[in-house]
């Protein structure tokens, strides 16, 4: 794995970094391939059930497409007729987000400064985001004449609804800590310097509970969306009879009787 991304797994949590501090966490090609590789091996790891995202130093968390990177190669495409400059979306974001959506473990993003363009789309792919309060987002895709990639077009709409998403989208400017708070952006803001310690509580919290469950809670989530009343009932019943025979459901309902706090096992 390229150092432009950390990987760290400690009981059950996988910490992931984007580790280019210096260009803001911009997303380069070599970034991009180790970030999506990093998804895909916390989602198919057993070990893994929970993930911390997160971005080196205080200013980003992530501003997306390294544009320095991407104007040789859109200049390239170009002059030569042949290849498109853009063919990262289907290579690398769109493998990443759907690693991170479809992950059957929680997914925490630590925010720990501006996420914008891609690196926004990633943060709304995750199940929760904690916010530095100096931090923001902005979509900036169409600052630079493109449309909304990384989920965005369907991750914002749920979290904002569809008037609000186009207005974000069309006229991209930073939404600061506290309204992005007030409009379901983020699930906590937190001074910048508690950030790390109460994303690393929060996911720990996760990585400790009941992997199985919280699987089909977000299997369920995403089912419902798309789906009619009487096809996600029949939905429930499936999800809940697999987490109904989990190893957890057993130990969740012994310790409750015992009136003890579970030990989950994850399985």
């Amino acid at each position: 794995m390229a150092d432009t991304v950390l990987y760290e797994l400690q009981d059950g949590l996988a910490t992931v970094t984007i580790n280019r501090p210096e260009a803001m966490n911009a997303l380069d090609t070599a970034t991009k391939v180790a970030l999506r590789d990093a998804m895909v091996t916390a989602k198919e790891d057993p070990a893994v059930r929970a993930v911390l995202l997160t971005g080196a130093g205080d200013r980003a968390f992530c501003v997306g497409q390294d544009l320095k990177e991407h104007l040789g190669k859109l200049s390239e495409a170009r002059e030569s007729g042949q290849g498109q400059a853009l063919s990262t979306v289907h290579e690398h974001y769109n493998p990443l987000v759907t690693a991170i959506a479809t992950m059957p473990k929680p997914v925490v993003a630590a925010i720990n400064g501006v996420a914008a363009g891609a690196g926004a789309g990633l943060a709304w792919a995750c199940d929760f985001r904690i916010l530095a309060d100096h931090g923001g987002f902005n979509t900036s895709f169409a600052g630079v004449a493109l449309t909304a990639d990384s989920g965005a077009s369907w991750t914002l709409p749920r979290l904002v609804g569809q008037a609000r998403a186009a207005e974000l989208l069309m006229f991209p400017q930073t939404v600061p800590a506290a309204e992005a708070l007030t409009l379901g952006l983020a699930h906590r803001v937190v001074p910048a310097a508690e950030l790390a310690a109460t994303a690393l509580a929060f996911a720990r919290t996760l990585a400790a509970g009941p992997t199985v469950a919280y699987a089909a809670i977000k299997e369920s989530l995403a089912f419902s969306s798309s789906h009619s009343l009487v096809e996600t009932l029949e939905k429930e019943d499936e999800l809940q009879t697999r987490a109904g025979a989990s190893a957890d459901h057993w130990i969740a309902v012994q310790a409750f009787i015992a009136k003890e706090k579970p030990k989950y096992t994850g399985s």
